[in-house]
């Protein structure tokens, strides 16, 4: 079992722990817990790959928490089955990208933004001014096209008819038995559903024993580090998340 839990961002833990049960011989099925809004486009689309290389030696089932939406539902639609709880947030299949606006704060501050750069978009998103119609239509031209990338995986992999997952695919939510109902996972179940049902298409009889990845362990220096930044570095990561380029995101 391996767990995909909150906003993704760094997502190197969790390929290694795919990859390093692609290559365990006693393990016949993986199921994945996602219980995330999404996160990064690349950071999505990176363990989405994964996933997708594991399914092609391993049974790969996704078990849908409280929410697998945006990225979150993407990196589920890699796997042979998704299960989702009736209650389930998911869907919200769409791209965005933030920009902030920060002058009138400057403004009262006292503080002035001064640019010297070699080509007109060099500084596009700059919070200290406002982003001109040129530079709005070549963000929203970036914006479509991973859009793009997002629905036509999600058609080919659901077997869904691309102009249907279009309808669908304007950031709106479903709940996981409205999801079923639209083809987006396969069937309602919790958890240990999930697991029977990776028991029963990997070929296990009876109940199926489960092992569960680990963190990494670290020293006791760097965990005592990382335990006292923690909550500070939680803070930052949620304020700065959504301005580091385009977002698979639900809000």
């Amino acid at each position: 079992m391996v767990r995909i839990e909150g906003v993704i961002a760094d997502n190197k833990e969790i390929i290694e722990q795919i990859d390093e049960l692609a290559d365990e011989d006693d393990i016949r099925a993986v199921v994945l817990r996602i219980d995330s809004p999404g996160g990064g486009v690349a950071a999505s689309q990176e363990i989405y790959q994964a996933v997708r290389k594991l399914q092609t030696r391993k049974k790969v089932i996704v078990s849908m928490g409280s929410v697998a939406a945006s990225g979150g539902y993407l990196i589920a639609t890699a796997a042979d089955r998704i299960v989702a709880n009736p209650g389930t947030i998911t869907g919200s299949i769409s791209a965005v990208m933030h920009f902030a606006d920060v002058q009138e704060l400057m403004k009262k501050v006292g503080v002035r933004s001064s640019v010297i750069k070699s080509g007109k978009f060099k500084d596009i998103g700059s919070p200290a001014r406002d982003m001109t119609d040129e530079e709005k239509r070549l963000i929203q031209e970036i914006v479509d096209d991973i859009y793009d990338q997002f629905v036509r995986t999600v058609s080919e992999d659901r077997k869904i008819p691309l102009e249907k997952i279009k309808s669908l695919a304007d950031g709106r939510i479903f709940s996981g038995r409205q999801a079923l109902q639209l083809k987006l996972v396969d069937e309602l179940g919790g958890l240990q559903d999930a697991v029977l049902i990776a028991g029963r298409l990997a070929g296990i009889e009876g109940k199926p024993a489960v092992v569960y990845t680990e963190k990494k362990k670290t020293g006791l220096w760097r965990y005592l580090i990382e335990s006292t930044t923690s909550a500070i570095s939680g803070e930052i990561r949620k304020s700065t998340v959504e301005s580091r380029g385009v977002q698979y995101l639900f809000q």
